[in-house]
């Protein structure tokens, strides 16, 4: 009898050893909004598990497991599971990856109208043409007698040069509108109805308002700060770029 009573404690010892518990908790981004479709996995067991629209989840796991977080445009991030987790919401706080961006060259500036700056940043294609002919031609090595000396034509000597002027900025206002659309998305900008096609001259429209971005173009560089400084302008100036539309 007593064998059989130790037999079955041993066996309940076991099961519990064994035992899978469940984790489950939430992941927002670092300005608080949840984040749906995040691939979450237990390392351990590969069980994998999407969070659904209100940035939630659940996926079975024990003490010890490590569980890993992946979203496309964000850090990837791993967590180990200790046993508060098992018994208290896991709540993960993703960071946005930074992203590079080439640099571009636009020669002349924007006017708000937008009609006449489609038209100045999309060159007619003679004009495209033109200018990658001119580019070739420039790239040619020239013929050194036709930069030769006349006989008795006195020639400067050559010595060090020097520059003058002030740095150039890494982006220009192309290249942050790019970064800003890329990381914010367009479904940003149509839930504050924006249409797809205004997206682009309702972020220049912002820029222009008095957003400043000295240190951004000069380095290049948007920080997460730099972002949400820029979405709290948005909101400001979002509802006096809608109001010519609705009055039409």
């Amino acid at each position: 009898m007593k064998f059989k009573l130790l037999l079955l404690l041993s066996f309940i010892f076991i099961v519990q050893i064994h035992a899978q518990d469940y984790i489950f908790g939430k992941i927002a981004s670092e300005e608080g909004i949840e984040m749906p479709e995040v691939t979450v996995i237990n390392i351990r067991t590969d069980e994998r598990v999407a969070t659904n629209s209100d940035g939630h989840f659940m996926i079975s796991g024990r003490d010890g497991d490590e569980l890993r977080f992946i979203k496309s445009g964000y850090e990837r991030m791993d967590k180990k599971v200790t046993k508060d987790n098992l018994g208290a919401p896991l709540n993960i706080v993703l960071v946005r990856q930074t992203a590079l961006i080439a640099e571009v060259e636009v020669k002349r500036g924007l006017t708000g109208d937008l009609k006449i700056d489609s038209k100045n940043l999309n060159r007619p294609k003679k004009v495209e043409k033109l200018t990658s002919d001119l580019g070739l031609y420039l790239h040619q090595k020239s013929d050194p007698r036709i930069m030769a000396a006349k006989a008795g034509e006195f020639v400067q000597p050559k010595g060090q040069g020097f520059s003058i002027g002030k740095a150039k900025n890494k982006w220009d206002d192309v290249d942050l509108m790019s970064y800003l659309r890329e990381s914010l998305g367009d479904q940003y900008f149509v839930d504050l109805k924006i249409e797809k096609a205004l997206i682009q001259h309702f972020i220049y429209y912002v820029l222009k308002s008095g957003f400043e971005r000295k240190q951004i173009l000069k380095f290049g560089y948007c920080s997460d700060a730099d972002l949400m400084r820029f979405q709290r302008t948005v909101l400001v100036r979002v509802s006096s770029y809608r109001a010519p539309q609705t009055q039409r």
